[in-house]
């Protein structure tokens, strides 16, 4: 397994942006397919986005497509999520996941590894 760290979250207004980051341990990162899950309370964790291990292919759940953009730099050990055009219902704990291929999925009981999240709040 591979240890994660997200950082970046905070409270923002809508509309506004935020940058998150998941520094992950270890040499093989780029073995591994991530992505960004998210979970509000009282909600199930739902899939927000996800990127090969080349960063050639990427993912992106249909409430978020066009305002967030997933990336990754392989030389950092760093996946990111740049995210726009935030609205209140983009609250939730975001929290980023490694699964050991090459392929990312939309499914969290693919991914091996989690992160401890990072809240995100976007005020109206």
């Amino acid at each position: 397994q591979v240890q994660l760290v997200e950082s970046g979250g905070g409270l923002v207004q809508a509309g506004g942006s935020l940058r998150l980051s998941c520094a992950a341990d270890g040499r093989t990162f780029s073995s591994y397919a991530m992505g960004w899950f998210r979970q509000a309370p009282g909600k199930e964790r739902e899939f927000v986005a996800a990127i090969n291990w080349s960063g050639r292919r990427t993912y992106y759940a249909d409430s978020v497509k066009g305002r967030f953009t997933i990336s990754r730099d392989n030389a950092k050990n760093t996946v990111y999520l740049q995210m726009n055009s935030l609205k209140p219902e983009d609250t939730a704990v975001y929290s980023c996941a490694a699964r050991r291929s090459l392929v990312a999925t939309t499914t969290p009981y693919d991914y091996d590894s989690w992160g401890q999240g990072t809240q995100v709040t976007v005020s109206s």
